[in-house]
């Protein structure tokens, strides 16, 4: 058992540092793309983009069901003593075909329908909407379509395929600014076309991947009532939690535009964007031990989940401060560096929108680990319930006349209720579970770092007062890594995770001399 975990750790860790270089890549593409962007679309036009796509990815509801479904069945089949893979990769793929084509067929009555008589989009640019809509629509089910073969090479931890694939895919978005600046043709409408034809070649890729390295990867439609009849289960109380989840993310844009208008659409989707390439630090490594937590409840390994939820969980949150935290203290300096025009409340909302990711770093682990047992269903209702009150409560605030951050506050409280009540929940399902464990261990050491190192990075930035912000950046941001590193490691670790840290540092020190 000790020699299988060892291994185990060690194709995390591999996999975490491939995913990592792909970060790199992906974030520095991703800031500078997305600044750029905005000065070729404009403001406006910017905004248009953001309420379109966001409104589209509501329908994600189904997406994002699905993608925890097929992930969650091919990886629990591989930690089977007898797997049946391509069995399940067919009903899957069978399942992601039939429901691309409803999902083509909403958006295209309905979708439409609220696209031209309920969004605050100007009149002038209607035509321009309604291309990007479609592209959207395109976009939205290539990448319905390509969910299974993304879940086997994730399932197979084939994470060092994603990372090349990505540092494709960001450097085909470098050439879609490229092409934006020295374009004619109406902005807005050729960035939704490119952004399509990205995620066409990206299904190209994934497929012809998949078919050549795994066996399974041979699709034929089949209609496998056992497959359908478990995964449909699965999916239909993750929908109908996940359809209600949706309104505190795209929901809650939506009512944005309703009450604020285009440009604070533009101010989150930047707050978000940068958010996004900052949290896929931390999503590379729950992406890495997903696939571990899913099988070792497959086998029955309970104490091996149970330190890999509580240590995911912990190091994951802990990470994303470590790289977030600058962005938090200097948000107005760093949107001035990066933005030539910044949209209002763009720096407010990047603020909230970071600890937004703080709970939802928290909650990651807990919420693999109930995807893992395959019963879901109270967890959907319960999960349902907090985010349909939190949306109403975003309704009620701006109804009565409160700011557009008040769509940040209302998530927030629903995010921080949800991870006790994942704690509860998955206390009642897995029985060898401590949720009292993760408070202390994880939730308890986690925030005395994030308060601690708030506030002596804001301290020393006020005792400080550099004038020129470029300097001022740098210096916050060894400043506010160092506080971090220090905390987390005398705060935050236990006396083993402190040991083996110092036994990791030694040999990587021994091996370079």
């Amino acid at each position: 058992m000790p020699s299988t975990t060892s291994s185990n750790t060690k194709r995390i860790a591999k996999n975490t540092i491939f995913l990592y270089i792909r970060s790199l890549v992906v974030m520095a593409v991703g800031i500078y793309t997305s600044r750029v962007v905005l000065q070729a679309l404009g403001v406006e036009d910017y905004g248009i983009y953001n309420v379109i796509g966001g409104f589209v990815a509501m329908f994600s509801i189904l997406s994002a069901s699905l993608v925890n479904a097929s992930q969650r069945f091919i990886s629990f089949e591989m930690g089977k003593e007898n797997p049946q893979m391509n069995r399940i990769f067919c009903g899957t793929m069978s399942i992601h075909l039939l429901l691309a084509i409803v999902v083509f067929i909403v958006l295209e009555t309905f979708g439409l329908w609220f696209l031209n008589t309920q969004l605050n989009i100007d009149s002038e640019r209607m035509q321009a909407a309604n291309w990007v809509f479609q592209c959207s629509v395109l976009t939205f089910c290539i990448n319905l379509i390509s969910v299974p073969f993304n879940a086997c090479i994730i399932a197979h931890e084939r994470m060092n395929v994603f990372a090349y694939i990505s540092i494709f895919e960001a450097f085909a978005k470098l050439g879609i600014v490229y092409l934006l600046c020295i374009s004619f043709f109406d902005k807005l409408i050729l960035y939704a076309m490119l952004m399509l034809l990205i995620a066409l070649s990206l299904r190209v890729i994934y497929g012809l991947y998949c078919k050549k390295k795994f066996d399974e990867c041979r699709f034929y439609f089949v209609i496998d009532k056992p497959v359908f009849k478990d995964m449909f289960q699965f999916i239909g109380w993750n929908f109908i939690g996940s359809t209600v989840g949706i309104l505190i993310t795209q929901g809650i844009s939506i009512l944005m535009n309703i009450f604020f208008g285009v440009v604070l659409n533009a101010a989150r989707g930047l707050a978000e964007q940068m958010n996004g390439a900052i949290n896929t630090f931390v999503t590379n490594f729950m992406t890495a031990l997903n696939p571990q937590i899913t099988k070792s409840y497959a086998a029955k390994d309970y104490e091996y989940m149970n330190a890999l939820m509580c240590r995911g969980a912990k190091y994951s949150s802990i990470l994303y401060w470590f790289i977030t935290l600058i962005f938090f203290v200097e948000a107005e300096e760093i949107m001035q560096i990066w933005l030539v025009e910044v949209p209002p409340y763009a720096t407010i909302f990047l603020r909230l929108t970071i600890l937004c990711s703080i709970f939802q770093s928290l909650s990651h682990t807990l919420y693999i680990g109930m995807l893992a047992t395959g019963d879901i269903k109270i967890y959907q209702i319960v999960m349902g319930i907090i985010y349909f009150v939190a949306f109403v409560l975003c309704y009620v605030f701006f109804k009565l006349g409160f700011g557009p951050e008040f769509g940040y506050i209302s998530t927030i409280i629903a995010y921080s209720v949800a991870v006790l009540a994942r704690l509860k929940l998955l206390s009642w399902m897995i029985p060898e579970f401590s949720s009292r464990n993760f408070i202390t261990q994880v939730i308890i050491k986690t925030f005395i770092v994030i308060v601690l190192s708030t506030t002596l990075t804001f301290v020393i930035k006020n005792f400080l007062s550099i004038s020129n912000i470029y300097f001022e950046v740098f210096v916050m941001l060894i400043v506010s890594m160092t506080i971090v590193a220090i905390a987390s490691y005398s705060l935050a670790l236990t006396k083993d995770e402190r040991c083996v840290l110092n036994s990791y540092v030694k040999n990587i020190v021994k091996n370079r001399k």
